[in-house]
């Protein structure tokens, strides 16, 4: 009875025909969107020139490498240049350096962006907020060598505009030299970056904050929300995906400050706050000739990036968020 009533096998299924349609539907792609792949092949030949291929030069890093001798001929030393970078006596300072700094940026000028977004978004004038926007995008355009000279112009210690009022305000005495006090270094590149950067940063968020249905706003107000609930319940859950996936990249760039800001802020007297790993691998390698030396530093901030944005994803996916992968 038991075997009367247990289900048929089930008949195995045909065997599909091996006919080649899948190179047939790849090569209709190819030929539909063919201006598509035309377009991309300038991005992918620059990613090749420009960014793997130069990553044969990181071998130096465990060569003594000789311009003269080149890669092949310069002598292999192994892990000796890391190993007199991290016992060496600038690592622990250039460590602390770059860390404070970036955990300055991290509070102060990333959520600069998503604050100008999100007010922004509460204008409801149009032209107004267009105005808004243009005004805080200029900065982006400019250099850092005219960032460097508005805030000497700004700070400094015989005409600065700020050094004259703070001065005035203070009641006289000696004058302080922000410029070349290693104390007022980090506050002076915090306010470089939030001028220069929040502005242009705001533009994916306000996009993500196009993107949220207004029927939710509607929905709110119907069942009494105000414009903080509003903006707690609806605008803040609608972006957080935004939010998250900025934050796993730029935790890749936290030991990966700007360089030219860091150099041209920096002078003989404010060093020993100043210098990060970025001056540095130029001071040792372009300036001293170390080659081999400053690439290890470079390779090793890098791979230290890499392991910060696997670490950031892995947080988010903890968190209940959505990773960047």
């Amino acid at each position: 009875m038991a075997t009367d009533l247990a289900p048929p096998l089930a008949e195995a299924a045909p065997k599909k025909k091996r006919d080649g349609s899948g190179g047939v539907r790849v090569r209709a792609a190819l030929t539909r969107y063919r201006w598509l792949y035309v377009m991309l092949v300038p991005g992918l030949v620059y990613f090749a020139l420009f960014r793997y291929l130069p990553l044969y030069g990181l071998t130096i890093a465990f060569q003594d490498f000789v311009p003269f001798l080149g890669y092949s001929g310069s002598p292999w030393v192994g892990l000796k240049h890391f190993e007199a970078l991290f016992a060496g006596p600038d690592f622990a300072r250039l460590l602390f350096n770059t860390l404070f700094l970036a955990l300055l940026t991290a509070v102060f000028v990333f959520p600069a962006p998503i604050i100008l977004a999100l007010l922004l978004n509460e204008l409801r004038v149009s032209v107004y907020r267009r105005f808004v926007q243009s005004l805080i995008y200029i900065p982006h355009f400019l250099s850092w060598t005219i960032v460097f000279s508005l805030t000497y112009l700004l700070f400094a210690v015989d005409f600065g505009v700020i050094a004259s009022w703070i001065h005035a305000l203070s009641g006289g005495g000696p004058r302080v030299d922000y410029m070349a006090q290693p104390e007022w270094f980090r506050p002076l590149v915090i306010l470089q970056l939030l001028w220069k950067t929040s502005g242009w940063g705001t533009i994916i968020y306000l996009a993500a904050l196009a993107g949220v249905d207004t029927q939710l706003y509607e929905a709110a107000r119907m069942d009494g929300a105000g414009r903080f609930r509003q903006f707690w319940h609806v605008t803040l859950p609608a972006i957080r995906p935004t939010i998250v996936v900025m934050a796993i990249l730029t935790s890749g760039n936290l030991l990966d400050q700007s360089f030219e800001q860091i150099w041209l802020l920096t002078n003989s007297l404010n060093r020993s706050t100043a210098e990060v790993f970025d001056t540095f691998v130029y001071y040792v390698g372009i300036a001293g000739g170390g080659y081999s030396y400053a690439t290890a530093v470079g390779l090793f901030k890098g791979i230290a990036g890499v392991i910060l944005i696997f670490g950031a994803n892995w947080l988010a996916k903890r968190m209940g968020q959505r990773g960047l992968f």
